[in-house]
């Protein structure tokens, strides 16, 4: 199955609940209460949940995963089990993967890397990628490879630049300072 960004939801399908699942409180930077990404939230209870619920922050709020928001995920694609967190940025449309730092090479596990690739391949028509992250460490997947662009910064941004070629299309993919994109 391809993803479609335009048809995720934010509102958890019928039959899904976050039950002891966590990993979403590891992570993500949550800048209101001042956690950095692939570290556990002082709130976090990992596998019971948050003890500041009724008080949370919106951002938490209002966060499902595509776990929750999709219904072609298998069980096996729930977070605490694949030990990643799948969302789609609103503004590009791209795949994230947010991957527990405890279990960096999750992501390439099966069945997980094959259907990446897949998504990778049925996305560049879009003009959308699965972009891997590993904290703050970036790995873009393509159809014919991965580009491994290391830790992006506040200042840098992913660029892609497409090349029709007699064998398709093949995307040059690069990390930039924002001030070189403008």
């Amino acid at each position: 199955m391809s993803y479609d960004p335009a048809l995720l939801v934010s509102d958890p399908v019928a039959g899904r609940s976050c039950g002891t699942c966590t990993l979403c409180c590891k992570v993500f930077d949550v800048p209101s209460l001042d956690k950095p990404a692939g570290q556990w939230c002082k709130h976090c209870a990992p596998g019971r949940g948050c003890g500041i619920h009724e008080t949370r922050p919106q951002h938490c709020r209002s966060f499902h995963c595509m776990w929750m928001t999709t219904d072609f995920l298998g069980p096996e694609w729930k977070p605490e089990k694949s030990k990643f967190v799948l969302t789609v940025d609103p503004a590009s449309k791209n795949l994230l993967v947010q991957v527990d730092p405890g279990q960096p090479g999750a992501w390439k596990a099966t069945p997980y890397y094959a259907q990446f690739k897949r998504w990778a391949e049925a996305a560049v028509p879009e003009h959308r990628h699965v972009i891997v992250f590993n904290g703050k460490a970036a790995t873009v997947v393509l159809p014919d490879k991965d580009v491994a662009l290391g830790v992006l910064g506040p200042d840098d941004r992913i660029t892609f630049q497409r090349r029709d070629t007699m064998h398709g299309v093949l995307i040059d993919v690069r990390k930039v300072k924002a001030t070189a994109v403008s």
